[in-house]
Order: C-alpha cells, then structure tokens, then sequence
C-alpha cells in the first residue's frame, strides 16, 4: 500500500506570482493556473507566463499545469510556445479521446491530463476511455454551471467499484481534513486541490495549503 507521501499534490486555481512562490515553498508537485475564459479563477495568458516563468526559474521540478477546455489546437500550441510555457496541459472540455491521442503524439515532450466530471458510476466507465491516450486521467465533480473548482465531492464508493488503471488524480473538495477518508478507501496516484483550500476564488489560505501538504507528507 502507498503511503500517504506517496501521494501527489497539485494546487490548483493559483492567479498571483507571490502565491506560487508560498505553496511552492511547500513542497507541492504541481501548480495549476486557469485558462478557461469565464472561470472565476481565470488567469490572461501575461500573467499566466509570468507565474510559470518564476516557478521554471526557481522551481523547475514542480509542475506547471495549465488548464485549458475546447480550446483550437493552434490556440494551445501558442500557448506552449515563448518564456513561461506549461509543462502539463489538462484538458477539461469536451475533448475527445482520439483528440487527445492526437495532441500528445503531435506534442510528446509534454504532459497532457484529461478531466472528467463524474455525475454517475458509469461517467467514470466512460472516463477511462482515455487511458492510454493521456498521461494522466483527472476525476472531478460534476457541476451545471461550472467545469471544476466546485468543492463538491465525487462519492468514493463509485470509484471504489471501478476498475481505474494507470495515473489519477482525484478533485472535488480536497482538504486536510479529507484525506484520511479518501486515502481509506482509494489510492489515487494524486490529489488535485482548489476551492477548500480559498479565501477568494483564486486566492488561497496558505495555512490550509500547509496542512493539507502536511498530512501528505510534502
């Protein structure tokens, strides 16, 4: 069994340069930044660069993630382009399998995650469609008006019942708190953490991420 410090950590829904800078400072292994227009915790691409830049100079072994939904492939591949470029790119639209297959063979020096918003047990049949065809699989809550960073959590009991191979990470409602009960019951290869952790949206409690980091050994 894994111990909880095996457990990956990526802080998500970050906006400031001096935020990314504190939780990295914890010991984080990825850092996430919206570039979904609309979100409330959306983030223009300057400064998005700017954030990303910081954490390649001062902390290249972290992740920069950046989420992304539907967006035209010429779109994303400027986004990966020029000083402060993503390291991993999770995907949160309506993409579809073969389009993600096609953008990692067409960009191999790069991480690409799906995110599925899981409404019933058989959403997370249907996620694992893309195994194999991403690096990592991401299981979030389902909302109507949101594509994540709800705080709602996902019933462990349906992924408890499925048949989940390869890395994923598990959202919705990630806290110190929580992480027994999910660690009790599943073993994700990481937890992916926003809302919970937020004084605003987009600006978070850094003694929450602390703690949180904490119980997993970070």
């Amino acid at each position: 069994m894994r111990s909880n410090s095996s457990v990956a950590l990526k802080i998500c829904g970050i906006t400031s340069v001096e935020q990314a800078k504190e939780i990295a400072e914890l010991g984080v292994d990825a850092i996430g930044v919206i570039g979904v227009e609309g979100s409330v915790r959306f983030v223009e691409e300057i400064q998005r660069r700017h954030i990303f830049a910081k954490l390649k100079k001062d902390y290249p072994n972290i992740q920069r993630v950046w989420v992304t939904a539907d967006k035209s492939s010429s779109a994303l591949i400027a986004g990966l382009k020029g000083n402060g470029s993503p390291t991993t790119i999770q995907l949160h639209g309506n993409e579809s399998p073969e389009k993600c297959s096609q953008l990692r063979i067409e960009n191999p020096n790069l991480n690409w995650w799906k995110a599925c918003r899981i409404k019933a047990p058989e959403d997370i049949q249907k996620a694992m469609q893309y195994q194999g065809r991403i690096d990592a699989l991401l299981l979030d809550a389902w909302s109507p008006i949101e594509l994540g960073g709800t705080g709602k959590r996902l019933p462990l009991e349906w992924i408890k019942a499925s048949r989940l191979e390869g890395p994923w990470w598990l959202a919705g409602g990630i806290s110190a708190e929580y992480v027994p009960e999910i660690l009790n019951q599943v073993r994700p290869f990481g937890l992916d953490a926003s809302s919970k952790l937020e004084i605003s949206p987009g600006i978070k409690n850094i003694d929450l991420v602390n703690s949180l980091a904490k119980v997993l050994g970070k």
